[in-house]
Order: C-alpha cells, then sequence, then structure tokens
C-alpha cells in the first residue's frame, strides 16, 4: 500500500512493508513501489521502505531543476529519518542502484550495507547506455505522444533494441503513454544527463558488503557494468541471473533468492 509523505513542500508516494532490519530499496527510472515489490523479496525478515521518487508514481514533481539523482537519494534519506531507519541496508533497482550508492558514499555511517540490481550506471554522468532515454524525452517534447512513439518505433534505436533486449524496449515504449507528457519529458532527460556523483576513488573507500547483480541481454544495464561495480567495491559479491528479457519469472526468482542470501550473510556480521 503506498501512502503519503510530505516532504520539501511536496507530497511523495512510500511503501514500507514487513518487520525486521531497515532496507530503503528504491525503483528504476520510470518505476515505482510496484516494481520494487515484485523485484524484493516479500517475506525478507526485514522492514523495507520504499520512496517513490518525484515525478513518479503518486509522487509530485516538483521544480524540474530538481530532477537529480542527488534530489532522489536526498528525499529517500528524509524518508529514512522520519521512519526511525538510522542505519539501514540501501539498495534499489538501475536509478535505485545509483541512489544507493550516493547514499553509501555521502552518509556512510547511515548505510550497513549495499543491494545494487542492474545497475545502469558507473561513475560519470550522461553514459551511452541512458541515451534512449534522452531520445525518447526529445520526441515527446516535439510530437504528441501517439506520433512520438510512431516515430520511436521506425528509428534505429527500436530496431536495435527489439533485436538485442526487448525488455528494455517494452520498458521505452511505456514512457509515451504516461500522463502529462512534459513531466516524463523533463524527468527523462534531466536523469539521462545525471550520474550518481560518485567516483572510483570514493567507491574503492566503501567499507560495507555489496551484492551486485547483473543480468545479459540488457542494453540498458551492461552486465559489464555489473562487473566493474565488482571489481571496485572492496567487498562485493557479484551474481548473474537470468536475463529478464528471457525469462521474467526465473530472473525474479533469482534476484529474491541472491537478496535473502545477501541479506542473511551480513545479519551475521557486527550492525
Amino acid at each position: 500500500m503506498v501512502e503519503i509523505f510530505a516532504h520539501a513542500g511536496l507530497s511523495l508516494g512510500y511503501a514500507g512493508t514487513g518487520s525486521g532490519p531497515d532496507v530503503l530499496f528504491q525503483h528504476g527510472l520510470g518505476g515505482d513501489a510496484a516494481q520494487v515489490a515484485e523485484t524484493f523479496p516479500p517475506h525478507a525478515p526485514v522492514r523495507r521502505l520504499t520512496l517513490e521518487c518525484r515525478a513518479h508514481a503518486q509522487s509530485d514533481a516538483g521544480p524540474f531543476g530538481d530532477l537529480s539523482i542527488a534530489t532522489f537519494a536526498a528525499d529517500a534519506l528524509a524518508l529514512a529519518g522520519a521512519k526511525g531507519a538510522r542505519r539501514f541496508v540501501a539498495g534499489g533497482i538501475s536509478m535505485g542502484a545509483a541512489i544507493a550508492l550516493r547514499l553509501a558514499v555521502r552518509h556512510p555511517s547511515r548505510v550497513r550495507a549495499l543491494i545494487l540490481v542492474r545497475p545502469a550506471w558507473l561513475f560519470e554522468a550522461a553514459p551511452d547506455n541512458m541515451r534512449p532515454f534522452a531520445e525518447v524525452a526529445d520526441l515527446l517534447r516535439e510530437l504528441p505522444p501517439a506520433e512520438a512513439l510512431a516515430r520511436f518505433d521506425a528509428g534505429a534505436t527500436a530496431q536495435h533494441l527489439r533485436a538485442v533486449a526487448p525488455d528494455n524496449l517494452a520498458s521505452l515504449r511505456g514512457f509515451f503513454t504516461r500522463p502529462n507528457p512534459s513531466v516524463t519529458a523533463a524527468l527523462l532527460s534531466r536523469i539521462a544527463a545525471d550520474g550518481p556523483g560518485v567516483t572510483e576513488a570514493q567507491a574503492e573507500l566503501i567499507a560495507v558488503p555489496a551484492l551486485i547483480i547483473g543480468n545479459a541481454m540488457d542494453a540498458v544495464h551492461p552486465e559489464a557494468y555489473a562487473e566493474r561495480l565488482a571489481a571496485v567495491l572492496p567487498r562485493a559479491t557479484l551474481t548473474s541471473v537470468t536475463p529478464k528479457a528471457l525469462d521474467r519469472a526465473a530472473y525474479t526468482q533469482q534476484v529474491h533468492d541472491d537478496i535473502v542470501n545477501f541479506l542473511a550473510a551480513i545479519d551475521r556480521e557486527p550492525s
């Protein structure tokens, strides 16, 4: 159930489920609390908090200039504080993984472990794999949504993804049917040009355990990104799951299993 968190003059949706040690787990770009509910193991013995980031689902957009990974991380940290989560596992999917990585670097005393599922960023802003989102944003600014979708479907990006990463294509096509195209365009253009604001040198100093989950057949979340992060973070565990594009049920079950096993392992460590 999504509830409302009042913060910075905005109404932001959030979900809180379960009981036990705290986990702050964030959705991907265009996602919501339901995406996290599918990805995160439902019976894990934790209290999971998920903020629906600005301009997502039930959350207000606020000023377009504030749409950034840094803002989303600050909002999520504010939710954690408001709910009494003083120290937590930080995690997320794609953009949510970037938020978690930023929290681990900027607020190390608050983060006891990391879970990065299908990361879409390393350490630079505006990586090439985010260009399709910027393309969708440009089309939504130029054309009515139905025409913009037709133009996108006929273009080289869609043709490429149709062949190599159909799950990515389905997600991108979904942006054309969202309400408020101007908000969607602003969100996609700003986040596609953004990054976690973390350097490789800073990531090398992250002292907490980290689970990094990658999959193949994914142009937006290259498996090489998961592998690179696992090589940089000192206490990383890397897993590779069935591609979401190939078998969504197998992907979801394997992610659940990996997260449950990781949470059990860190619970044996001093908190």
